[in-house]
């Protein structure tokens, strides 16, 4: 008889801060934000804690008031992680953690270890380990034993090596190692890359958890992992499409996410080459989430830091079947009228205007709207491939019959 299967989620507290920066409402949405982090990662949010601090305590991040709140509420509760929603410096993360006496994770480290979970592959696990290793080395307080000092004694006089130079060394040279293992494996993924010849290549890139690898599923009838939770996706799938008559690749890349941790952007270098080296981008987006325009300028910022932006692009406005505006009441004469109150008639002529036959709104789980997706991205690839090869244009008329 099979047993059922039970999950047991840890219990944690978040923690965030309200500055000149971060209002009321803002907060609120990276706490959100942070909890489904967590709830990915196998947690789950007993309680938030928000201060009001216009400059971070050095030693412990929040104020000695409020930490006793939270060192209060972690003793009586069993608490197993309090997590920051901003990075800790090496000394506060020490700190608190003496003070709390459990597990203390800041943003970094909670996307570090879904990351850890996520990744399937040797090339993902590589990249993974190398970013934890490098947010790791300056964080090396010293917790083993086994070596406070080199043994002494004849021959061996002298300061000898502490525990956590040692430790430190192990881990620089697992780094340099790590290192000298993805630049193998960047430079077969680069054959791989070119071994695909001159077909037009498309890049799905957008926000986590806004449905890249349903869409993905649909276009190209492939089984990629999907599910309802941040970073399902880690390793790149590219997959040949063909539209009409029309072939072309189309890869699935990670997802990107506020504040982003550099070491991931580093570590994940090679996977974002797909994006780089893409001729045309499909930016999808969760037009269902009430902050899908702060969203958008996320992915833009981080295509504008990979040298990405100026590329061609399409914005797939996704999950149409779930968009719910907020609604006033007739009499209600005080609430101000917001985007939030947009219908989808209204998202669409704004989106419109703005970029024209550039943007699309679809429901990929429920497929609405993809005969006229399948269109528009047919007569963008057609643009770049006749370019390419202007002496095929005859091979790819203008009028299709079926996709």
């Amino acid at each position: 008889m099979l047993e059922k299967k039970s999950i047991e989620y840890e219990k944690a507290v978040l923690i965030g801060v309200m500055n000149q920066h971060q209002d009321e409402a803002k907060v609120k949405e990276y706490l959100d934000e942070l909890e489904f982090l967590t709830y990915t990662a196998g947690g789950e949010v007993e309680k938030r804690f928000v201060q009001r601090i216009d400059v971070p305590n050095p030693k412990t991040y929040i104020g000695s008031g409020k930490m006793e709140e939270v060192r209060q509420f972690v003793k009586e509760n069993e608490i197993g992680s309090v997590i920051f929603d901003d990075e800790l410096s090496p000394a506060q993360q020490n700190n608190v953690e003496k003070l709390l006496r459990c597990k203390v994770l800041d943003r970094t480290s909670l996307i570090l270890d879904i990351f850890a979970q996520r990744a399937k592959t040797s090339y993902a696990r590589t990249q993974v380990e190398l970013a934890q290793y490098e947010y790791l080395l300056p964080r090396l307080t010293g917790l083993w034993t086994h070596l406070e000092r080199q043994r002494g004694g004849i021959g061996m006089r002298g300061p000898g090596e502490t525990e956590i130079e040692t430790d430190r060394r192990i881990v620089r040279d697992r780094i340099a190692l790590l290192k000298k293992k993805l630049a193998k494996i960047d430079r077969q993924m680069e054959t791989q890359r070119g071994n695909r010849g001159s077909l037009v290549r498309v890049a799905l890139v957008g926000y986590t958890n806004v449905g890249k690898s349903t869409l993905m599923n649909v276009i190209s009838k492939s089984d990629v992992f999907a599910e309802n939770k941040l970073f399902a996706t880690l390793d790149t799938t590219v997959r040949k499409v063909v539209l009409g008559n029309l072939p072309f690749l189309l890869s699935d890349t990670v997802g990107f996410i506020r504040k982003l941790p550099t070491q991931l952007v580093e570590s994940f270098k090679s996977t974002l080459d797909e994006v780089r080296e893409a001729d045309l981008l499909l930016h999808v987006v969760d037009i269902s989430h009430p902050n899908f325009e702060e969203h958008i300028a996320s992915v833009n910022q981080i295509l504008d830091e990979i040298d990405s932006s100026g590329k061609p692009c399409i914005m797939v406005f996704n999950k149409i079947d779930q968009y719910r505006p907020e609604t006033i009441d007739e009499d209600d004469l005080v609430t101000e009228r917001t985007t939030a109150h947009f219908t989808l008639e209204e998202w669409k002529k704004t989106y419109f205007n703005k970029l024209g036959d550039k943007a699309l709104f679809i429901s990929a789980l429920n497929k609405e709207n993809m005969d006229e997706f399948r269109k528009r991205v047919y007569d963008a690839v057609r643009d770049i491939h006749v370019t390419r090869f202007p002496y095929n244009n005859f091979l790819y008329p203008e009028h299709l019959d079926e996709y």
